[in-house]
């Protein structure tokens, strides 16, 4: 999946070993409102980014996989493969997708409730155990963010041994070869995109590790609330710590060269080892002709 300013696109190389490549305009209330411009608030926007375009993908993705394309996006274009040597076919599709609707919307909820009572409530619950045996506020805190770190990179870690990950982590790693050597200025060619590496600053690994990070800070206050309140303000905090995150990873971006920020990110650009894999030349020519949809749609890629 490549977002630019306007638009995303998702290409998916189908059963056949074709590129199908669905494209569409973003949101203009969300990406180009009020709310996508301020900040701090614009990292609202970011998390409906990795929320929803995010599940839309994948269940496009399924679509593909099922045979079954038609998310209701503008453009379907199923594209010939150099590698492959699929033939040339276009066309469009207007039939629903089996995973839109309240599917995509029931998954994105328990998703969303998994994520939360794996990474902030499970964490608060056995740091309230530490706490009560150490008689600590401090121990608390420290154990909390302890376990929510380990817990989010032991989580990469384990679902990467899956064969299925293990392929997504590929061409997570081709999207970033892609992005890399388009800002770089290289022809975007399976080729040239090959050397490139598979890190990138503005990862949304690198997002999610920030967000970690960051709600040891700012859960800190809340260490005197009773559990219930506590699990309660934690939840109701996310959003404000997405803010945050995606106010710091906007600004090490454009402070990359500073010796001091690349010191800082180092630890988010390591773990996207876990969540990016060497993507072979086929999965390449994907991440390209998703970033190359994009370009023809907007003349020129923005990635906010």
């Amino acid at each position: 999946m490549m977002r630019g300013s306007k638009a995303v696109a998702v290409a998916v190389r189908d059963p056949k070993g074709q590129i199908v490549i669905h494209s569409e305009p973003l949101n203009a209330h969300v990406y180009g409102g009020p709310i996508a411009r301020l900040p701090f608030l614009r990292g609202l926007t970011m998390l409906w980014d990795s929320l929803v375009l995010g599940m839309r993908s994948l269940m496009f993705s399924a679509d593909v996989a099922t045979g079954s394309v038609g998310t209701g996006m503008l453009v379907t274009q199923v594209l010939a493969s150099p590698i492959l040597g699929a033939d040339v076919t276009e066309g469009d599709s207007a039939r629903p997708s089996a995973f839109e609707g309240p599917v995509m919307w029931g998954t994105l909820l328990v998703s969303l409730a998994f994520g939360i009572g794996l990474f902030f409530v499970i964490p608060k619950l056995l740091a309230q155990l530490v706490q009560r045996w150490t008689s600590s506020i401090v121990w608390g805190l420290g154990a909390e963010g302890a376990l929510r770190l380990g817990l989010f990179i032991g989580y990469i870690w384990l679902i990467g041994f899956l064969p299925d990950i293990r392929r997504v982590f590929g061409y997570h790693g081709a999207e970033h070869k892609s992005i890399n050597a388009y800002e770089a200025g290289a022809p975007l060619t399976v080729e040239d995109v090959r050397p490139f590496t598979t890190a990138h600053a503005r990862c949304g690994t690198a997002f999610l590790l920030t967000v970690v990070v960051l709600s040891i800070l700012v859960f800190a206050p809340l260490a005197k609330l009773p559990l219930g309140w506590g699990l309660i303000a934690r939840i109701l905090l996310i959003p404000v710590i997405a803010m945050l995150s995606y106010e710091f990873i906007r600004f090490s971006a454009r402070h990359i060269n500073n010796p001091l920020m690349r010191a800082i990110i180092a630890p988010s650009l390591a773990l996207q080892s876990l969540t990016t894999r060497p993507p072979d030349d086929s999965m390449i020519e994907v991440a390209i002709a998703a970033l190359k949809r994009v370009l023809d749609i907007e003349g020129s890629l923005v990635i906010e």
